[in-house]
């Protein structure tokens, strides 16, 4: 039977392109302090999940599952024990991630296997005092994680168990995907060990590496070889696998800030992953890590909007963030926008054509559907074609559909 081998791998691959080419939204759903909240995280969160589906997201990214030092998650130890978790218990989980799945959105589980937590610190504060083990690991394939020990996923024992945990989280528990915390830390050849173990929906990879910057703390135009470095890490990883579009973060919240002439590359492309590598690139304004109250690397607060006009018309595949969504106010201005995602069949293929790309204004067309604008300027000249109308537009945005669309509105004074 090894000749079936090499067309299953195929009928694989192609799965999974026409998944990522056809209509996806991502959802983060928590924040760094969703695990106070009183009477569960996961009950809680079942309330929104008709909500959530009426917006058309498809797949939810919830938080690590496990047994944990910390409360968030990220530094866990007894894997399988998921009633430890400070979100709530197993059973819980369960009833929720059904919930979604009877609403037609899959379930992306937060997987932390960089590295694992025993149940006491040593001397210099790390948890590292395990009973038992043995002394012969091997050298890490990847970044270092200073609070607790890494995982040594050169060695097939653990490949074979981790492969095993994850399996059980999609058989048993009911995930579909994978959310790969910190990865990294280990090679993306390790990385492919697990695609394939595990068959995963859905999988992205958080590569957080810092963009190149001036003398003056700005991101030096050219991100070149910031973007391709994430194209390669997929690729090893691959092909499969997609990865969180740090370049285009990075890019666009300095970009909003009168300086959106960065938005277009050399080539007249879209300067981020979503310019070189599109099906694989998962784009984002904030989350837990970059906003909420760690808020280490923050898109401008009273951009925000921008931002998600700009991921919610282009290519990739776009995150939206719980906090943006339910705590900020910026709901009905979000489904205005995913609406027309939806509407026009935008994906993380389509094709983006740059009609300007100044300081405080950029205008691009997708897919010959639809035209968005960012900046600070009103008058667009020309640049929109009479048979285009605004379908909607708030603080310095606003997007045009090709007459004929599902609804019209008219253009707000405060564009």
């Amino acid at each position: 039977m090894s000749f079936l081998v090499p067309f299953y791998s195929l009928f694989l691959f192609l799965s999974f392109i026409c998944t990522y080419s056809a209509p996806f939204l991502l959802f983060q759903a928590f924040n760094w302090e969703s695990w106070k909240r009183e009477g569960g995280w996961y009950n809680s969160l079942s309330n929104s999940v008709t909500e959530l589906a009426s917006a058309g997201v498809t797949h939810v990214w919830l938080p690590p599952p496990t047994h944990s030092v910390s409360p968030q998650g990220y530094m866990p130890g007894r894997l399988y024990d998921l009633n430890s978790s400070s979100y709530g218990n197993q059973f819980d989980l369960k009833r929720l991630i059904k919930a979604f799945h009877q609403s037609g959105i899959k379930c992306i589980a937060d997987i932390v296997i960089n590295h694992r937590c025993a149940e006491k610190k040593d001397g210099r504060g790390i948890w590292c005092i395990f009973e038992g083990g043995t002394n012969d690991g091997n050298l890490d394939s990847g970044a270092p994680f200073e609070p607790a020990p890494d995982i040594d996923h050169i060695n097939p024992t653990v490949q074979r168990e981790l492969s095993d945990w994850m399996n059980w989280l999609k058989n048993d528990i009911g995930f579909d995907g994978w959310r790969l915390d910190f990865a990294r830390g280990y090679s993306p050849q390790i990385t492919k060990i697990y695609m394939d173990n595990t068959v995963p929906n859905f999988a992205v990879g958080e590569v957080w590496n810092s963009l190149s910057y001036r003398q003056d703390g700005k991101p030096n135009y050219n991100q070149d070889s910031h973007r391709n470095e994430l194209a390669g890490w997929v690729r090893t990883a691959g092909g499969i696998v997609t990865a969180f579009d740090f370049t285009t973060k990075g890019i666009l919240q300095q970009a909003v800030l009168d300086e959106l002439w960065r938005l277009k590359d050399s080539n007249g492309n879209p300067p981020g992953m979503i310019g070189i590598l599109p099906q694989n690139a998962v784009t984002f304004i904030d989350n837990h890590d970059t906003g909420s109250t760690q808020n280490i690397w923050p898109f401008p607060s009273n951009k925000i909007m921008q931002g998600y006009t700009y991921i919610l018309t282009h290519p990739g595949i776009p995150s939206i963030f719980y906090d943006h969504f339910f705590q900020w106010g910026l709901k009905e201005e979000i489904l205005k926008l995913t609406a027309i995602r939806r509407r026009n069949a935008i994906g993380p293929t389509s094709r983006v054509r740059i009609l300007a790309s100044d300081s405080d204004l950029y205008v691009a067309m997708i897919d010959e559907k639809i035209i968005m604008k960012i900046g600070s300027r009103y008058d667009v000249g020309n640049l929109v074609p009479q048979d285009f109308h605004i379908a909607t537009s708030g603080q310095d945005y606003c997007v045009w559909e090709k007459k004929g669309a599902a609804y019209i509105i008219t253009w707000s004074s405060n564009l």
